[in-house]
């Protein structure tokens, strides 16, 4: 066989591993997910009224607000679901079974392949459980072409790929599961302080820069726009290019960590 399909059927192996790993055992999972939920659930809900007097002029009302506000939360989805990668990655890394599979005669990079992918399933497999439950409460796609669909679709899976890389590496230098949950929080901090809840134009003057300046805000700004129908601007070109830095720079610091683990 070619190394090319070594690596693809060693890459298979390890993501049928991985999937199983999450239908045994999926209580983290199913905790991950529900922080979207009940947040979605909390602001339409209880904050929903209130929230929405900063959106449209004070005009939106509560449903107004869905709409803002699921595709938002559709990407803190992605975040927090990519945690389970970094506790995952971290138990292979503590519990022995990655230096077994360094004694066998397969692909070296079909291990991290492995969680990579299985990981962007789930998390997109998560993102369509949310999405359910918004369109469930209300929440529209209002003039959104069937190739702004296929856009919205892509800019997740790119986001879920690009986090789920930076959660891997997270999870190769945590010393414990403990510590990779805890140094993986900041997927789910970041989208608290974006766009996701209210307009960047509505926060104080010296936070803007904080809630702007960050991967979050112009991915959500540009999902938000082709869900909805409203103007991306350069919200569409700079997700993109943070997606695409953040694949780069968590596929070269774990594959810097796996190699010099490997020695």
């Amino acid at each position: 066989m070619s190394s090319l399909s070594l690596a693809v059927r060693d890459s298979s192996t390890m993501l049928r591993r991985n999937l199983l790993h999450a239908r045994r055992y999926p209580s983290l999972t199913l905790n991950l997910l529900l922080t979207p939920v009940m947040l979605l659930l909390l602001f339409v809900y209880v904050f929903g009224d209130v929230m929405s007097a900063g959106i449209a002029g004070g005009g939106a009302g509560r449903s107004g607000y869905i709409a803002y506000l699921v595709p938002g939360l559709l990407l803190m989805t992605v975040g927090s679901t990519t945690i389970g990668t970094a506790v995952s990655v971290s138990n292979d890394m503590t519990e022995g079974i990655i230096a077994r599979f360094r004694t066998m005669a397969i692909h070296r990079g079909s291990v991290l392949v492995g969680h990579v992918v299985g990981s962007v399933l789930q998390a997109i497999m998560s993102v369509l459980l949310v999405g359910a439950v918004g369109v469930a409460i209300g929440f529209r796609s209002t003039g959104a072409t069937a190739l702004e669909w296929i856009a919205a679709f892509g800019l997740l899976t790119l986001f879920a790929l690009a986090l789920t890389w930076i959660a891997v590496g997270m999870g190769m230098v945590s010393p414990n599961a403990e510590a990779a949950s805890n140094n993986a929080m900041p997927l789910i901090f970041l989208p608290l302080i974006s766009s996701a809840f209210v307009p960047v134009d509505a926060m104080p003057g010296w936070f803007q820069p904080i809630a702007e300046y960050q991967p979050f805000t112009p991915a959500i700004e540009t999902l938000r726009g082709l869900l909805l129908g409203t103007e991306i601007g350069n919200n569409g070109w700079l997700a993109v290019g943070w997606c695409l830095a953040l694949t780069v720079l968590g596929y070269l610091w774990s594959k810097s960590v796996f190699n010099r683990e490997s020695k």
